[in-house]
């Protein structure tokens, strides 16, 4: 089985990537395992804490690695985190696919990885804003209004997409058809 690595932070936004993780652990070809710099639990903006299979550093099966998805915390903005920047940049030379939503937009953009890529984020004056004091981003034309985009083995999303970002997630690693992604986004988007 192949390991999708949901790499958590210091109060980690536990709704973004749940429908993501919840879909992919349906998938009998996937396992989903989380990842932090070190073994420490890690507590959500909720509240909930989970456990950390992998500290990174510990990490080197990259023949086994399906994806890397970075979920949302208040904590990419506030650090510089350049061992993760180190580890999502081996994960990249191995055409591992990163998944990033919402503040995670803003560690890939400070760290460069959006430079030359189509992207989207919680929009271009906060990412400006997020970012003025940082030279890694020079990204700014690249920048869409979108819930998601796919591009240059990265996904990235807005802080309101994670059905958005789940199906694109999906639709990456195949673990469902076109036809029941279709059906799964339309009933978790528009109910019964």
């Amino acid at each position: 089985m192949k390991e999708v690595l949901l790499f958590l932070t210091d109060h980690w936004a536990d709704w973004e990537a749940s429908h993501a993780i919840a879909g992919i652990s349906f998938a009998e070809q996937y396992v989903v395992k989380t990842m932090a710099v070190d073994k420490q639990p890690k507590v959500s903006i909720g509240g909930m804490r989970a456990e950390i299979d992998y500290a990174m550093d510990d990490y080197q099966n990259f023949d086994n690695l399906a994806m890397i998805i970075l979920t949302g915390s208040f904590s990419w903005g506030e650090n510089s985190y350049d061992e993760i920047a180190a580890f999502v940049r081996k994960a990249n030379r191995h055409s591992i696919p990163i998944a990033a939503i919402c503040g995670a937009t803003i560690f890939l953009a400070k760290h460069g990885f959006l430079n030359h890529i189509k992207h989207t984020g919680d929009e271009l004056d906060y990412f400006n804003e997020m970012l003025e004091d940082e030279e890694g981003y020079t990204g700014q034309a690249h920048f869409s209004v979108a819930q998601v985009i796919n591009d240059g083995g990265f996904i990235t999303a807005n802080e309101t997409a994670g059905l958005e970002f789940a199906r694109e997630i999906f639709n990456v690693l195949k673990t469902h058809t076109l036809e029941e992604m279709n059906a799964w986004y339309e009933k978790q988007k528009h109910g019964m």
